[in-house]
């Protein structure tokens, strides 16, 4: 195997860099798809179920992106990673989607820590498909995660220089692959560039200390993302001035998850649902409404 499809969406967000370095070790080349554009959006569309959220919708886009660019796919089944850590079923049903609806051969592995498949043998597994023993790829998988660790432990610790800053912060509580996407998530937050504010973003904590947060706004959550990133709220809220929840529509664990914790949280907060972004004047508006809150509330409280 030469080249290897990765499609830039969902599971890319999680695991870009541990992916980068597994395949490099191994001198297996990676051929990503396109940024997203509204064409890419539209042909995601035509393959998706319109209960699909637009998530998973774009995530279909850049599946069918790189037709005639590889043979082959990286999609991962990903289950759980403990009884209470639980992920979206789309995570878990990729890889059937994908096979019964692409020409591609389907690179995959599974973790599912209930029935004992953690990362490592996940990855482990891939040297049947990819013409490397599997010592190969459990050097490359070791070697991945030590340069993995090291960067997101930077991405941390700048994460937490920025909660000392004394513009006005603003707590980004949103799924990775919504947050960085260039078609969503980074159209959204450039319209926060002209005020003079700090983006914390919720991803780039440490996920086990978000998780023991978590247990003080719900105690009943067991999916792991949620828990990520609604822990960031606990552990931030001395620091914080607001909340921005960008959620894709129409996420169901979005929907459950940001109400519960809209009714518990007194930080003043804005919830933007991303589907059609040719209305981006409506978010602009709606930000713009939301800073005049935050400034106001700054000016009120340092008099």
């Amino acid at each position: 195997m030469e080249k290897v499809g990765i499609p830039k969406g969902l599971f890319y967000y999680y695991y870009k860099d541990l992916w980068k370095y597994f395949f490099e070790y191994l001198d297996i080349s990676c051929i990503y798809s396109e940024k997203t554009n509204k064409k890419l959006l539209e042909e995601g569309s035509f393959y998706a179920s319109d209960e699909m959220c637009i998530s998973m919708k774009c995530y279909l886009g850049h599946i069918a992106s790189l037709k005639g660019k590889v043979d082959t796919i990286l999609v991962p089944r990903i289950d759980n990673y403990g009884m209470r850590e639980q992920t979206c079923t789309n995570f878990l049903s990729c890889v059937d989607l994908v096979s019964n609806l692409f020409p591609f051969k389907v690179l995959y592995y599974n973790i599912d820590l209930e029935n004992k498949k953690g990362e490592e043998k996940a990855f482990i597994s891939l040297s049947k498909f990819i013409n490397r023993s599997k010592r190969e790829c459990k050097k490359a998988y070791q070697i991945a995660k030590i340069k993995e660790k090291k960067l997101h432990k930077s991405e941390y610790l700048k994460e937490l220089t920025k909660l000392k800053s004394d513009k006005i912060k603003i707590l980004i509580i949103s799924h990775p692959y919504n947050t960085y996407d260039a078609y969503f998530g980074k159209t959204i937050l450039s319209l926060f560039e002209k005020y003079p504010v700090e983006l914390i973003y919720a991803d780039k904590l440490q996920p086990d200390d978000m998780r023991k947060h978590s247990y003080l706004l719900s105690k009943e959550l067991y999916w792991k993302y949620s828990r990520e990133l609604i822990g960031a709220i606990s552990y931030t809220k001395d620091c914080i001035d607001g909340i921005l929840f960008l959620s894709s529509f129409p996420c169901g664990l979005d929907s459950l998850v940001n109400e519960l914790v809209l009714r518990r949280i007194t930080i003043p907060s804005l919830q933007l649902i991303l589907d059609d972004m040719d209305a981006k004047a409506g978010f602009e508006t709606r930000i713009e409404s939301f800073m005049d809150i935050l400034e106001g509330r700054e000016i009120y409280e340092n008099r």
